[in-house]
């Protein structure tokens, strides 16, 4: 018996729309094709210090709105731009990517024994409209040895993610206890929520 499947009633329509990704996180990448979006990536350079006064939890909106201001001027009307920014947020401070091992180290000493908050911004703009949203995560680390943390620090790659862990990495599948919210926004994009901008974006 042949199956065929049944495509689900949405308002997206990918054929005929132009998706650019700006973002180089291979995270990101490679959630964006498993929900089935055909993209191109195109990075634009900013500034990502954010107003001193701007509180931890609204970093990442501004920096995901912020990259996407830079195509204002040159999207055309079939394109789909879609931003992204992650922050790792704990007793409301950014915990940024580690720039050394000692860093690294330090960083997932802090978050041994304690929740904290993943917090991911999205924009998501075309030429008619732009839409900006966050989702957030709360994680629980167990308490991690100094060894468990060494070794994962020594053996992946901590350096590239917000708060020097991959939640699908090692140390996310033994060490992380309990999570409220969505799992694939501590990889970087919420799925759930970046389907439904994609749907209402694309609405007349």
């Amino acid at each position: 018996m042949k199956i065929t499947k049944k495509q689900p009633e949405s308002e997206m329509n990918y054929k005929n729309v132009r998706f650019i990704l700006a973002s180089q996180s291979p995270r990101r990448q490679e959630l964006l094709k498993k929900m089935g979006v055909d993209f191109e990536i195109k990075v634009k350079s900013i500034d990502e210090t954010p107003p001193k006064n701007l509180r931890a939890t609204e970093v990442a909106t501004y920096l995901a709105e912020k990259k996407a201001q830079e195509f204002l001027k040159e999207i055309e009307t079939d394109q789909i731009v879609i931003c992204a920014d992650t922050t790792v947020v704990f007793e409301m401070k950014i915990l940024d990517k580690p720039k050394n091992e000692q860093q690294a180290i330090q960083i997932l000493q802090t978050l041994s024994g304690n929740w904290h908050e993943v917090i991911t911004g999205v924009c998501v703009l075309s030429a008619q409209k732009k839409l900006i949203r966050k989702d957030i995560t709360k994680v629980f680390f167990k308490k991690l040895s100094l060894s468990e943390i060494e070794f994962y620090v020594q053996n992946f790659s901590p350096y590239d993610k917000a708060g020097g862990y991959g939640i699908q990495e090692w140390i996310g599948m033994i060490g992380i206890e309990k999570i409220e919210g969505s799992y694939f926004n501590v990889m970087g994009l919420p799925t759930h929520l970046l389907y439904e901008m994609l749907e209402e974006i694309q609405k007349k």
